[in-house]
């Protein structure tokens, strides 16, 4: 124990939480890669590639922090998610109730699993994407900070799929219906701009929007919202999802029978 925290346990959930998607890197950290190339490749063929223009910008220029910011995110909520879906369908979520951890050291370490799965991916594939479409990282404190919020917010909604979930079918009907349909309508493939007016003031409260959005003002200089707006939005939401989580583990909300 460090004070009040309990640090060997935290950093066995830590170490555990990357190990489980380590050991099958093949699926967990290559075939985003390849995924994104695909979806980059179909796109840039469909639309022209450097001959269409969006604000000014190539397409392929255009989608390309999107691409990298979405790969990034389905990551980090597929590692918390089906972390605690396995532990519960397996029976073996005691494991991880049982030890002398509170709820923020629970949330605390599923969550890093989460960002050190994005971040891996996020770092591999925006290398694989440059040797297609070169970049220049115009801001990198930017986009650190939108990476790895984006990421803990993801990973917090992993946690909260996981624990709402009693099923895989469960599990899924929250990322086909509710997380996927969220990125994709954020901007990725598009400007917010061209939008009519009510879809566009619509689009300001879907937080996916502020991560790529602010992520692609940080590697191509371009940017649909405000990045200040984006940041505190970003904040805020990774607050309230952490204390609800927090909250629901000290609880045991379906996880204690």
């Amino acid at each position: 124990m460090t004070g009040s925290i309990n640090t060997i346990g935290v950093y066995t959930l830590c170490k555990r939480e990357i190990w489980r998607f380590m050991k099958v890197w093949n699926q967990t950290v290559i075939a985003p890669v390849i995924t994104t190339l695909l979806f980059l490749a179909i796109m840039t063929l469909a639309m022209g590639a450097n001959r269409r223009l969006v604000e000014g910008i190539a397409f392929n220029q255009f989608i390309a922090p999107g691409l990298i910011m979405m790969a990034v995110v389905q990551n980090a909520f597929a590692n918390t998610s089906s972390s605690l879906m396995l532990a519960k369908i397996q029976g073996v979520i005691i494991d991880i109730l049982m030890p002398p951890l509170t709820g923020s050291e629970i949330v605390f370490s599923l969550v890093t699993g989460g960002i050190v799965r994005g971040l891996m991916v996020g770092v591999v594939v925006m290398a694989s994407v440059y040797l297609f479409v070169p970049f220049t990282l115009f801001h990198p404190i930017v986009a650190l900070f939108y990476i790895l919020s984006a990421s803990i917010m993801l990973a917090l909604l992993g946690v909260l799929t996981g624990i709402w979930s009693q099923s895989f079918d469960q599990l899924s009907a929250i990322t086909n219906y509710i997380i996927t349909p969220l990125a994709f309508l954020s901007g990725t493939f598009y400007s917010i701009r061209q939008l009519p007016d009510l879809f566009y003031s619509i689009c300001h409260f879907n937080p996916f929007f502020y991560m790529i959005d602010g992520f692609r003002y940080a590697v191509i200089g371009y940017t649909d919202g405000g990045i200040g707006l984006g940041m505190a939005v970003l904040t805020a939401t990774n607050v309230a999802l952490w204390v609800v989580t927090a909250h629901l583990f000290n609880k045991g909300y379906r996880l204690k029978t």
